[in-house]
């Protein structure tokens, strides 16, 4: 079964290391985000994310979303920020929104599904962030079995993917509720999925930019 860690300031320093240690060697960790726990592998490592979409059962057609620390890192990830983007990132991250981007040519297409775009999300979570700041951008899909229900625990975790996951970190019980709102910042700007942010509110904040949300 997978090496349990808590995910707490006082051992962060060992946290640290033994994250950066599996990463390199193209490993897996699970990791507690502000709704749900979620499987985290570099996102320039293709092997790793293979990894990710087989522990799932995940079809290797679907994109896989991103999780930074701040936006200093989304350099490592796009290809470039448009101004609804802007707007967007300095009203509602670090938060429950998930934008949409030109991703960088860099990146594995296993992570973009093809797409040339990528899902990007600032997490909120305070455990996280200061583990992303220091190993860099992680993918933030939900860590669980496609079709079964995501995980609050690291107990859920252990439970259903203990065997195939290197290392759990322990942030406790996570919130759950909606998964976060998904803006595609092309042209047009839409709305994929309404979450914990609404639709409202995103065409409040881009049009006190002048700038408008088109039909879903």
């Amino acid at each position: 079964m997978a090496t349990v860690l808590s995910l707490q300031l006082d051992s962060f320093g060992r946290v640290f290391e033994e994250v950066t240690r599996i990463l390199r060697r193209s490993g897996v960790i699970a990791m507690p985000t502000e709704t749900f726990y979620a499987l985290g592998a570099s996102t320039s490592d293709e092997v790793a994310i293979h990894r990710i979409c087989a522990i799932k059962g995940r079809p290797q057609g679907k994109p896989i979303l991103a999780l930074i620390a701040d936006r200093a890192q989304l350099t490592a990830l796009v290809d470039e920020v448009t101004s609804a983007a802007t707007t967007l990132m300095e009203r509602f991250w670090p938060g429950p929104l998930t934008l949409i981007f030109p991703a960088s040519p860099r990146l594995p297409k296993v992570l973009t599904a093809g797409t040339g775009t990528v899902g990007v999300r600032q997490t909120a979570h305070t455990g996280l962030a200061p583990l992303l700041r220091q190993v860099g951008p992680l993918t933030g899909t939900s860590a669980n079995r496609t079709g079964e229900p995501p995980a609050r625990t690291a107990e859920d975790v252990q439970r259903t993917l203990g065997s195939e996951v290197d290392l759990i970190l322990d942030g406790g019980m996570t919130t759950g509720g909606l998964p976060s709102t998904i803006v595609d910042c092309g042209s047009p700007i839409r709305l994929l999925r309404e979450g914990p942010i609404s639709r409202r509110q995103i065409e409040a904040a881009l049009s006190m930019a002048g700038m408008t949300l088109g039909s879903s």
